[in-house]
């Protein structure tokens, strides 16, 4: 059902939120704001777990709390079908009619959905309604059982007896979305299409491992026990929890379990793209959505090779002042990250030193931020390890934004699986990408402007945008003085961004080029200096998501030219807040539209 702008209006103001939906759409065309209020919400509603994380889980929408999202065939044709009658929708509206920011919210919409587009023509992995996808709907890091658990703990609140309830229901949907993804692995698998036999390696040994929990230990169980306990809610909570583990869950588990051991005598170790049905053209439609440019892997690829060259020799002149002269840089970044003074202990003590010293670099960060914009934002911060249970297969640092009602804060995780992972050095720049200023400033201002952001904004992902922008904060407080006194920080901060050029060679060779996994790890290895567990475990990543890797340093590249452009263009009136802030305010949005933003930052400033 498509809500109309009362309805919307109603809704959000049911749940607390009439600010968010409100004045978001205010500036905007009327006929444009009724096109995205009902493409927003066609979403939301098929999206209870978005509904959650956004904090929209109330009210109106209060039933969403106990419902996960359907992951059937059926599900999936509605999607298609979806994708092209919102396209139908757009194309209501005259764009020659709109202006500004009008314009702008116009063509992110329209490229989203284009890109959707293209992906309905392949018959496999999974489709975003607003673009992008994935080759393997069960993965090392990807499906529900490596997804749900976290959302239930991290995610779903626990703050009364309907919350409990809603968990308890959630619970037992989570058996069914087992079941369903475990069909369309083996749909998939007959047409082709089967991770590499490495990547069911280890997805299988997280499913074991959670699997192999007793059931009144599981995080499911102790989540919901933990909460209710914490809240006073009385009830049975432990053992209506266990049950529902033990007559449902658990035996979803083994019937995955099951098939993917099946599956994995089947696969083989080719870790590219390329050996699947359309495979070339597969992989140019996911590196197009994660890069929102047109350029091909033979461009990224060759880019990746130029920065990489620019950066070896910027850390090589750091790792010189600092006495380290011996070997190439790569050699000299592996002795530096096998060097003791550079690791915490390996010991549950020693990661929760990790954590804590993840806090003292966002503390510091955080004092900078006036330097950065003439935003003033809460943006609160929770630091967390990456569960055990996922970490395996996790990536190694990722954030998880702030609820819009401003009840959850952003959540950055850290990969504590070896705290090989993450010596010291690499941490600092780590904290700016995930923190401050980067992903969690863009969530802060969605979430503290929701006046300013229509709602459709936070349900796009542009990848090119979002990890640009966090790594030009890497180089952004460099620049500022973060690493004045910490020369080996500054080198993880170039450290870092050689990793990204590296992953521009890496994913194309993969999945372009037939490099095998051992090549790219050789090279990651090579030229980053990272451990070779993390090495691995980046490879390994790139292969269940094909181009996502290569955003980083093209979206990063892009921001950078456009800065200096607007550099040239004001001369003494460039404020660094002001194109700071004016690429902030553009909000998610692909790279070409982000350059019309700029443009029209360039020309207010001008006057």
């Amino acid at each position: 059902m498509l809500l109309d702008r009362r309805q919307l209006l109603a809704s959000a103001a049911a749940a607390g939120l009439a600010g968010l939906a409100g004045p978001a759409f205010a500036a905007l065309d009327p006929k444009l704001t009724r096109v995205l209020d009902a493409i927003a919400w066609d979403f939301l509603q098929q999206s209870p777990e978005t509904l959650s994380q956004l904090g929209l889980d109330t009210g109106a929408h209060a039933a969403a709390r106990g419902q996960l999202s359907d992951r059937s065939p059926r599900a999936r044709a509605r999607t298609i079908a979806d994708i092209a009658r919102h396209r139908r929708m757009l194309a209501q509206v005259n764009r020659a009619a709109l202006t500004g920011h009008d314009r702008l919210v116009y063509d992110s919409v329209a490229w989203s959905l284009a890109n959707a587009a293209q992906g309905t023509g392949f018959p496999y992995g999974g489709i975003g309604d607003f673009g992008g996808g994935n080759p393997y709907v069960i993965s090392q890091q990807d499906g529900a059982y490596q997804g749900i658990p976290e959302f239930l703990d991290s995610i779903h609140r626990v703050e009364n007896r309907a919350d409990a309830e809603a968990y308890l229901a959630r619970l037992a949907a989570f058996a069914l979305a087992l079941d369903q993804e475990t069909q369309q692995a083996v749909h998939d698998a007959g047409l082709g299409v089967l991770p590499p036999d490495f990547v069911l390696d280890t997805a299988l040994a997280q499913l074991r491992d959670l699997r192999a929990t007793p059931p009144a230990k599981a995080r499911l169980v102790t989540s919901l026990t933990r909460r209710t306990s914490e809240h006073g809610i009385p009830g049975n909570w432990a053992a209506r929890a266990e049950a529902i583990v033990v007559r449902s869950v658990y035996p979803a588990l083994d019937r995955q379990i099951a098939a993917l051991g099946q599956l994995r005598r089947r696969a083989r170790p080719e870790a590219g793209v390329w050996k699947l049905p359309q495979g070339a053209a597969y992989y140019r439609w996911l590196l197009e959505y994660s890069t929102s440019t047109a350029r091909t892997p033979d461009e990224i690829h060759r880019m990746g090779l130029e920065q990489g060259r620019d950066l070896d020799a910027r850390m090589d002149a750091v790792l010189r002042a600092q006495g380290l002269t011996q070997g190439t840089v790569g050699e000299r970044l592996q002795g530096l990250t096998r060097d003791p003074r550079q690791l915490f202990p390996d010991t549950d003590a020693g990661k929760r030193e990790a954590v804590a010293y993840v806090e003292s670099k966002i503390a510091q960060l955080r004092a900078l931020l006036p330097s950065v914009s003439k935003m003033r934002m809460a943006a609160p911060l929770q630091v967390k390890r990456v569960p055990p249970d996922i970490e395996a297969g996790a990536s190694l640092g990722y954030m998880n934004f702030a609820s819009l009602d401003g009840k959850r804060p952003a959540i950055y995780y850290i990969n504590l699986k070896s705290t090989s992972n993450w010596p010291k050095f690499t941490i600092p720049s780590l904290s700016a990408h995930e923190g401050l200023p980067g992903h969690t400033w863009q969530g802060a201002y969605v979430a503290e402007h929701r006046e300013d952001v229509p709602l459709i904004a936070s349900l796009m992902g542009f990848n090119a945008y979002t990890e640009g922008w966090a790594l030009y904060s890497e180089q952004l407080v460099d620049e500022l003085g973060y690493y004045k006194d910490d020369p080996f920080g500054q080198v993880g901060m170039y450290q870092a961004l050689r990793f990204r050029a590296s992953r521009l060679v890496v994913d194309t060779g993969l999945h372009a080029k037939r490099w095998t996994r051992q090549q790219a790890v050789d090279y990651m290895l090579a030229t980053t200096g990272r451990s070779r567990a993390a090495c691995t475990s980046e490879v390994d990543r790139y292969c269940a998501s094909p181009g996502q890797a290569c955003g980083y340093k093209v979206g990063h590249t892009e921001i950078v030219r456009l800065r200096e452009k607007a550099k040239a263009a004001l001369g003494p009136r460039f404020d660094l807040r002001d194109y700071d802030d004016a690429v902030i305010e553009a909000g998610a949005v692909p790279l070409a539209v982000l350059a019309t933003a700029i443009d029209d930052y360039i020309a207010r400033a001008r006057g």
